[in-house]
């Protein structure tokens, strides 16, 4: 089952959306799947937050999939040049 994030993914409110999504990955194993589809708007702190989600995936030995990430966090992670690292899926 997909862990969805929605609304913004901005300084505002990326701890509540790391801990959530911190809560998620501790429950199961296996690859953990993260929905960006309901993102309306993203920054460099939900850049981060995608950075440090991947970190602790690989420390739990689960695999990050991040799904339907909108163009915006597409083109900035281009621009950080993380895109492959994230492996980021329109």
């Amino acid at each position: 089952m997909a862990h969805s994030v929605s609304g913004e993914l901005s300084f505002r409110n990326v701890v509540a959306a790391l801990d959530a999504a911190r809560d998620a990955l501790a429950q199961g194993d296996g690859p953990f799947e993260l929905d960006l589809g309901g993102v309306t708007r993203a920054d460099s702190a939900g850049l981060a937050l995608l950075l440090e989600l991947a970190r602790e995936a690989r420390d739990a030995r689960r695999e990050l999939r991040i799904t339907r990430a909108p163009e915006q966090l597409r083109r900035l992670a281009g621009f950080f040049g993380v895109t492959e690292v994230l492996s980021l899926a329109a």
